[in-house]
Order: structure tokens, then sequence, then C-alpha cells
């Protein structure tokens, strides 16, 4: 089985170092550029630095409230002045993004459509279209088929980016659909790379009993892939909002988490390196141990 994008572990990095790496970013912000023109590819379609697809996941084991601190993670990220600053110091000083919300194979609902975003005005527009709708959740967790659908997302979509990226976040391992790896590969071998989001929050509700533990491991191993791929984590949904805006830099300026800190600190690290992570099936297993019907 083919295996892209893992991390070494000095690489499998928390949310400190990211806010190390951020914090560097802030202190060397400098006044925003002058919007430039737009600029347009020889088929017409607008040329961005990166086009990013949102992927979130409204499984039934995300409640009502972790699912709004997801949406307002999000929100608030977009309304950060480093995430804008990001964006306009790109060489095109543009992105496109979309977002939408999965669950099984055929919940996928996108919530806004694909956006330019080229200024703070203009994150600013997306922020507030992201704060209107607000869907239900739905049972089992197809991470495979987020990717999919995130995957075609990137097609006709009047964009043109240096990089395609998909941004998984989610509380739980693929239980549904066609199995993450073959999913991650079909994108990778289109040019996208999938980076996540892995909420480390086991919860307490009735369908809590399908998370793991080791999630982000599972993550890092099963489903991010392609060149520069990485996680960031969450510790828990109270955690997802700083967690997704330290992401956000990251991907928006094309990098991933470095083995040093900048500044000569040192990285943070899990403290249990030596944690076997768990098989990609993982999900499934479970499911299928349960012969739940009610997921």
């Amino acid at each position: 089985m083919l295996r892209i994008g893992r991390l070494s572990r000095a690489r499998l990095v928390a949310g400190g170092l990211a806010l190390i790496l951020a914090a560097s970013l802030a202190g060397a912000a400098r006044p925003a550029p002058a919007q430039s023109p737009t600029v347009r590819t020889q088929s017409g379609q607008i040329a961005v630095d990166l086009e990013l697809v949102l992927a979130v996941d409204v499984s039934l084991s995300v409640d009502a409230e972790e699912g709004r601190l997801q949406r307002q993670g999000y929100v608030e990220a977009f309304l950060d002045p480093l995430v804008v600053e990001a964006i306009l110091a790109g060489i095109l000083g543009r992105i496109a993004v979309t977002y939408f919300e999965w669950a099984n194979a055929t919940h996928t609902q996108v919530i806004v459509d694909w956006t330019l975003i080229d200024s703070p005005a203009g994150a600013a527009r997306f922020a507030a279209a992201l704060a209107q709708r607000r869907p239900g959740p739905a049972r089992y967790t197809s991470i495979s088929g987020a990717i999919d659908f995130g995957t075609r997302l990137f097609e006709n979509n009047g964009f043109e980016g240096t990089r395609q990226v998909i941004d998984i976040s989610g509380d739980g391992p693929n239980n549904w659909g066609d199995p993450v790896t073959r999913a991650r590969d079909r994108a990778v071998a289109q040019g996208v790379t999938i980076n996540g989001l892995p909420i480390l929050d086991l919860g307490s509700g009735p369908f809590a009993r399908y998370n793991i533990a080791d999630l982000d491991l599972y993550y890092r191993d099963c489903v991010i892939g392609g060149p520069a791929a990485f996680i960031v984590v969450a510790e828990d949904f109270t955690a997802f909002a700083s967690a997704i805006r330290r992401k956000l830099i990251l991907e928006i300026a094309g990098l991933s988490p470095p083995q040093e800190a900048p500044g000569g600190l040192q990285p943070v690290q899990f403290a249990e390196t030596d944690r076997p992570g768990p098989p990609c099936d993982i999900g499934e297993q479970i499911l299928r141990r349960r012969g739940d019907e009610d997921f």
C-alpha cells in the first residue's frame, strides 16, 4: 500500500509549534500590499496562489455545540489579521476557498461556494457567508467520501492555483464508503495535497464509542497525503479555533511544521513518541464489531 505524506514523529507537532510559527509571522508582518489586478490564465480562469477546500465533519459524533465551535472557528480565522496577511503575502496575493460539511458518503453539503479572497473585505465576506447556514448532522463518518467530493470541487471552479489543498477536520476515523487510503491515493495522483486537523476529543455522547484515542496517528498514516502534507492537532473542540487559525497560516503560506522551531526553541512533540498507529480500517472494524445500524 502506498504510504504518502507520512510524517516523522519529530514533525508531528502539536499546536504549540505552529503557534510559534504564527508568532514569527506576526513579528515580520508588514502593511498589506495594494490589491493587485486580477490575473487570468490562457483558459480564462482566475490565477490564485492556492485553491483551498475546507471539509468539516458533521457526523453524529459531533453534537450541536461542537458543530457550532467548528464553524465559529473558521469564521474567526478568516477575520484574523494574521490569516489575511498570509493571503496577501503570496505571489499573487489571492486565494480561492470553498467550505463544505460532510458525514457519510452521500451527506456532503457545500456551505460556501468558491470565493476569491484578495483583501480583508473579501475575507470578511467569506466569514459572514460561513456564519449564516447551519445544516444538520448525519449518520456515519466517510472521510473517503469527503476526499472524493472535495477533489471534484476543483473541476471547472473558475480558478487555477499553484497548489490545490483539501483540509479535512474531524473527530473520528472513516467507517463508511471506500477505504480512506484509496480515496487519499486517488486525490494525490491528481496533484491534490490533503492536510488534516484531527480533533482529539473522545466525547461522552452515545456516538463517541466510535472515536479512537490515536486519531492523530490515524490522520498521519491514513488520511493526509501529497507534497508537504501535515496535520495540526486540536486537543478538543474548544481548541479548534486556535488550531485552525495556525493551520490556515501554514497552508496559505505553503509551509509545513518544521522539525526545529524558529529562534532555536524546541518543537513541541507528543509525549508518547513510540505509540503505534491504528490500522487504516479501524473505523470499519469498530462498526462491524458493534454491529450497529444507528450511526
